[in-house]
Protein backbone atom coordinates (compact mmCIF):
# COMPACT_ATOMS: atom_id res chain seq x y z
CA UNK A 1 0.00 0.00 0.00
CA UNK A 2 0.78 3.60 -0.35
CA UNK A 3 1.37 6.17 1.70
CA UNK A 4 -2.07 7.78 1.13
CA UNK A 5 -3.74 4.70 2.53
CA UNK A 6 -1.49 4.83 5.69
CA UNK A 7 -2.92 8.12 6.88
CA UNK A 8 -4.96 5.81 9.08
CA UNK A 9 -2.09 4.37 10.56
CA UNK A 10 -1.72 7.95 13.10
CA UNK A 11 -5.06 6.59 14.75
CA UNK A 12 -4.26 5.39 18.16
CA UNK A 13 -0.61 5.51 17.78
CA UNK A 14 1.01 6.04 21.26
CA UNK A 15 3.16 9.31 21.15
CA UNK A 16 6.31 8.56 22.14
CA UNK A 17 7.99 9.55 25.70
CA UNK A 18 10.49 11.80 23.91
CA UNK A 19 9.76 13.72 20.98
CA UNK A 20 11.98 13.58 17.96
CA UNK A 21 12.83 16.68 16.55
CA UNK A 22 12.44 15.94 12.08
CA UNK A 23 13.42 17.85 9.21
CA UNK A 24 11.18 16.89 6.04
CA UNK A 25 12.79 17.63 2.80
CA UNK A 26 10.23 16.98 0.08
CA UNK A 27 8.76 19.01 -2.95
CA UNK A 28 5.84 17.11 -3.59
CA UNK A 29 3.43 19.36 -1.11
CA UNK A 30 0.81 16.32 -0.79
CA UNK A 31 3.35 13.92 0.49
CA UNK A 32 5.41 16.17 2.53
CA UNK A 33 1.65 17.10 4.29
CA UNK A 34 0.40 13.50 4.79
CA UNK A 35 4.62 12.95 6.55
CA UNK A 36 3.69 15.91 8.36
CA UNK A 37 0.97 15.48 9.51
CA UNK A 38 1.69 11.78 10.53
CA UNK A 39 4.50 11.87 12.25
CA UNK A 40 2.77 15.12 14.11
CA UNK A 41 -0.05 12.90 15.33
CA UNK A 42 2.84 10.66 16.78
CA UNK A 43 4.42 13.44 19.18
CA UNK A 44 7.44 14.22 16.82
CA UNK A 45 8.11 18.07 16.39
CA UNK A 46 8.46 18.75 12.37
CA UNK A 47 9.92 21.60 9.76
CA UNK A 48 9.93 21.24 6.22
CA UNK A 49 11.23 22.43 3.29
CA UNK A 50 10.07 22.27 -0.14
CA UNK A 51 13.37 22.67 -1.87
CA UNK A 52 17.42 21.63 -1.46
CA UNK A 53 18.49 25.19 -0.84
CA UNK A 54 16.17 25.69 1.66
CA UNK A 55 16.52 22.17 3.11
CA UNK A 56 20.30 22.62 3.48
CA UNK A 57 19.91 25.93 4.99
CA UNK A 58 17.57 24.26 7.78
CA UNK A 59 19.70 21.29 8.36
CA UNK A 60 22.87 23.42 8.56
CA UNK A 61 20.92 26.25 11.20
CA UNK A 62 19.47 23.79 13.21
CA UNK A 63 19.61 21.02 15.16
CA UNK A 64 17.34 18.10 14.13
CA UNK A 65 17.25 14.83 15.44
CA UNK A 66 16.52 13.00 12.09
CA UNK A 67 15.80 14.71 8.71
CA UNK A 68 13.85 12.70 6.01
CA UNK A 69 14.90 13.53 2.60
CA UNK A 70 14.05 13.62 -1.17
CA UNK A 71 16.29 12.60 -3.84
CA UNK A 72 14.89 14.84 -6.86
CA UNK A 73 14.56 18.26 -5.51
CA UNK A 74 14.16 21.39 -6.98
CA UNK A 75 17.36 23.98 -6.72
CA UNK A 76 19.61 21.02 -5.42
CA UNK A 77 19.16 17.26 -5.62
CA UNK A 78 19.29 15.47 -2.55
CA UNK A 79 22.64 13.52 -2.93
CA UNK A 80 23.95 17.03 -3.38
CA UNK A 81 22.47 18.20 0.03
CA UNK A 82 23.49 14.95 1.48
CA UNK A 83 27.38 15.53 0.52
CA UNK A 84 27.67 19.17 1.20
CA UNK A 85 25.99 18.25 4.87
CA UNK A 86 28.62 15.77 5.85
CA UNK A 87 31.71 16.97 4.07
CA UNK A 88 31.30 21.00 4.33
CA UNK A 89 28.97 21.43 7.10
CA UNK A 90 30.61 17.92 9.09
CA UNK A 91 26.44 16.84 10.64
CA UNK A 92 26.14 13.79 11.40
CA UNK A 93 22.09 13.86 11.89
CA UNK A 94 20.98 10.44 10.71
CA UNK A 95 19.44 11.03 7.10
CA UNK A 96 16.57 8.67 5.75
CA UNK A 97 16.10 9.12 1.78
CA UNK A 98 12.76 8.66 0.18
CA UNK A 99 12.42 8.09 -3.26
CA UNK A 100 11.48 6.39 -5.83
CA UNK A 101 14.52 5.31 -7.52
CA UNK A 102 15.05 2.02 -6.82
CA UNK A 103 18.04 0.43 -8.80
CA UNK A 104 21.17 -0.69 -6.57
CA UNK A 105 23.52 1.74 -8.23
CA UNK A 106 20.97 4.70 -6.55
CA UNK A 107 21.78 3.56 -2.98
CA UNK A 108 24.86 2.86 -3.12
CA UNK A 109 25.68 5.84 -4.19
CA UNK A 110 22.99 6.87 -1.75
CA UNK A 111 25.05 5.07 1.51
CA UNK A 112 28.58 6.14 -0.14
CA UNK A 113 27.56 9.73 0.00
CA UNK A 114 26.56 9.53 3.92
CA UNK A 115 23.09 7.81 3.91
CA UNK A 116 21.29 5.94 6.98
CA UNK A 117 18.85 4.36 5.39
CA UNK A 118 17.28 4.26 2.10
CA UNK A 119 13.84 3.87 1.53
CA UNK A 120 11.60 3.10 -1.68
CA UNK A 121 8.41 4.83 -2.63
CA UNK A 122 5.41 3.88 -1.80
CA UNK A 123 6.30 3.15 1.89
CA UNK A 124 4.03 2.71 5.42
CA UNK A 125 4.37 5.99 7.21
CA UNK A 126 4.22 3.88 10.25
CA UNK A 127 7.48 1.86 9.07
CA UNK A 128 9.01 5.69 8.31
CA UNK A 129 8.23 6.76 11.70
CA UNK A 130 9.72 3.23 13.08
CA UNK A 131 12.96 3.62 11.49
CA UNK A 132 13.40 6.85 12.31
CA UNK A 133 13.24 6.46 16.00
CA UNK A 134 15.83 3.30 15.81
CA UNK A 135 18.26 5.52 13.51
CA UNK A 136 18.33 8.32 16.12
CA UNK A 137 18.07 5.80 19.25
CA UNK A 138 21.37 4.59 17.06
CA UNK A 139 22.88 7.56 17.20
CA UNK A 140 22.13 8.82 20.71
CA UNK A 141 24.14 5.41 21.65
CA UNK A 142 26.95 6.01 19.65
CA UNK A 143 27.31 9.52 20.58
CA UNK A 144 27.01 8.78 24.20
CA UNK A 145 30.22 6.60 23.97
CA UNK A 146 32.38 8.19 21.79
CA UNK A 147 33.91 10.71 24.48
CA UNK A 148 34.21 13.98 25.65
CA UNK A 149 36.03 16.57 23.39
CA UNK A 150 38.79 17.92 25.60
CA UNK A 151 41.72 20.25 25.73
CA UNK A 152 43.33 21.84 28.69
CA UNK A 153 40.28 21.92 31.40
CA UNK A 154 37.84 22.32 29.02
CA UNK A 155 35.93 19.61 28.56
CA UNK A 156 32.74 18.95 25.97
CA UNK A 157 30.06 15.81 26.48
CA UNK A 158 28.83 15.22 22.59
CA UNK A 159 26.37 13.34 24.71
CA UNK A 160 24.92 15.47 27.36
CA UNK A 161 25.74 18.49 25.11
CA UNK A 162 27.78 19.61 28.65
CA UNK A 163 30.64 22.65 28.52
CA UNK A 164 32.64 22.89 31.77
CA UNK A 165 36.05 24.07 32.21
CA UNK A 166 37.77 23.20 35.70
CA UNK A 167 35.11 22.72 37.96
CA UNK A 168 33.11 25.41 36.40
CA UNK A 169 30.17 24.65 33.76
CA UNK A 170 29.29 26.51 30.79
CA UNK A 171 26.11 27.62 29.44
CA UNK A 172 25.98 28.04 25.74
CA UNK A 173 23.77 28.41 22.92
CA UNK A 174 23.44 26.26 20.15
CA UNK A 175 25.43 28.26 17.63
CA UNK A 176 28.12 28.62 20.52
CA UNK A 177 28.12 24.76 20.81
CA UNK A 178 28.32 24.50 17.14
CA UNK A 179 31.29 26.69 16.66
CA UNK A 180 33.06 25.28 19.93
CA UNK A 181 32.85 21.59 18.30
CA UNK A 182 34.59 22.45 14.96
CA UNK A 183 36.94 25.13 16.72
CA UNK A 184 37.67 21.78 19.47
CA UNK A 185 37.41 18.68 17.16
CA UNK A 186 40.24 20.80 14.52
CA UNK A 187 42.58 22.03 17.34
CA UNK A 188 45.14 23.13 17.43
CA UNK A 189 44.38 23.83 13.37
CA UNK A 190 43.48 27.27 12.28
CA UNK A 191 39.54 26.98 11.44
CA UNK A 192 38.52 29.96 8.58
CA UNK A 193 36.13 32.83 9.21
CA UNK A 194 34.65 31.02 6.17
CA UNK A 195 34.43 27.60 7.16
CA UNK A 196 32.52 28.81 10.73
CA UNK A 197 30.60 30.81 9.03
CA UNK A 198 29.05 27.94 6.78
CA UNK A 199 28.50 25.79 9.85
CA UNK A 200 26.81 28.30 11.88
CA UNK A 201 24.56 29.46 8.78
CA UNK A 202 24.86 27.28 5.33
CA UNK A 203 25.10 29.06 2.18
CA UNK A 204 22.83 32.15 3.54
CA UNK A 205 25.68 33.80 5.05
CA UNK A 206 24.82 36.88 7.10
CA UNK A 207 26.01 40.41 5.23
CA UNK A 208 27.07 42.03 8.76
CA UNK A 209 30.11 40.51 10.79
CA UNK A 210 27.68 38.50 13.05
CA UNK A 211 30.59 35.70 13.43
CA UNK A 212 32.62 38.24 15.27
CA UNK A 213 30.39 38.58 17.54
CA UNK A 214 29.75 34.89 18.64
CA UNK A 215 33.45 34.21 18.47
CA UNK A 216 33.05 37.50 21.44
CA UNK A 217 30.32 36.01 23.16
CA UNK A 218 32.09 32.52 23.02
CA UNK A 219 35.85 33.66 24.11
CA UNK A 220 34.10 35.53 27.20
CA UNK A 221 32.16 32.01 28.23
CA UNK A 222 35.35 29.67 27.74
CA UNK A 223 38.13 32.58 28.68
CA UNK A 224 37.77 33.91 32.03
CA UNK A 225 39.81 35.96 33.93
CA UNK A 226 42.54 34.12 35.68
CA UNK A 227 42.29 31.00 33.05
CA UNK A 228 44.83 30.12 30.28
CA UNK A 229 43.76 31.87 27.30
CA UNK A 230 42.27 28.90 24.77
CA UNK A 231 40.40 30.79 22.02
CA UNK A 232 42.53 32.73 19.63
CA UNK A 233 42.55 34.95 16.63
CA UNK A 234 44.19 34.26 13.76
CA UNK A 235 44.00 37.86 11.85
CA UNK A 236 42.79 37.73 8.43
CA UNK A 237 42.40 33.95 8.67
CA UNK A 238 39.46 32.58 11.37
CA UNK A 239 40.39 31.48 14.69
CA UNK A 240 41.38 28.52 16.27
CA UNK A 241 41.74 26.67 19.96
CA UNK A 242 45.27 25.76 21.96
CA UNK A 243 46.94 26.26 24.58
CA UNK A 244 49.79 28.11 23.52
CA UNK A 245 49.37 31.25 21.63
Amino acid sequence: MGMMEHMDDMRGHAVPAEPLSILVIEDNAQLAANLYDYLEACGHVLDAAPDGVSGLHLAVTKDYDAIVLDWNLPRMDGITLLRKLRTQARKAVPVIMLTARDQLADKIDGFESGLDDYLVKPVALAEIEVRLRALVARRRQAVTGESVLALADLRFNLGTLEVVRGERRIPLTRTSRRLLEVLMRESPRVVTRERLEHVTWGEASPESDLLRSHMYVLRRAIDQDGERKLLHTVTGVGYRLSEGT
